[in-house]
């Protein structure tokens, strides 16, 4: 129980997720196709902020690594003009954090803040 509070000197192994880089507009358009044969997630990432940091740290702890879906990132500061295109596609108002799930070319659920880790994923691959 100390360790869960305290932390532990063991070392921890590093969970390595599959992301894919979202760095440009026209990937949206394939991110879109490809979701008429697969789940696609959209993970909106602010890297300046703590609550940001925290979820997605928290998110990708509990990551299903056998969960059937293509897992985008997107640094929201880097890449502002795919940040807001992706809204205007997906017709999803902004958030940061934020997490989308895309099936047959719109989005099926999205989530922010402390809500995505709340997601029940396997309900959409």
């Amino acid at each position: 129980m100390f360790k869960k509070w305290f932390g532990s000197k063991e070392p921890k192994e590093e969970k390595i997720l599959p992301w894919i880089a979202l760095n440009s507009v026209e990937q949206l358009n394939a991110i879109e196709e490809r979701s008429k044969t697969k789940t696609q997630l959209i993970f909106k990432h602010s890297t300046r902020c703590g609550i940001s940091r925290m979820v997605v740290n928290q998110f990708i702890e509990l990551y299903d690594l056998e969960t059937n879906a293509d897992l985008y990132y997107l640094d929201l500061l880097n890449y502002r003009e795919v940040s807001n295109e992706t809204g205007y596609k997906f017709q999803v108002m902004h958030q940061s954090p934020q997490l989308l799930v895309i099936k047959n070319g719109v989005v099926v659920a999205h989530a922010s803040h402390g809500a995505i880790n709340d997601m029940d994923l396997a309900r959409f691959v």
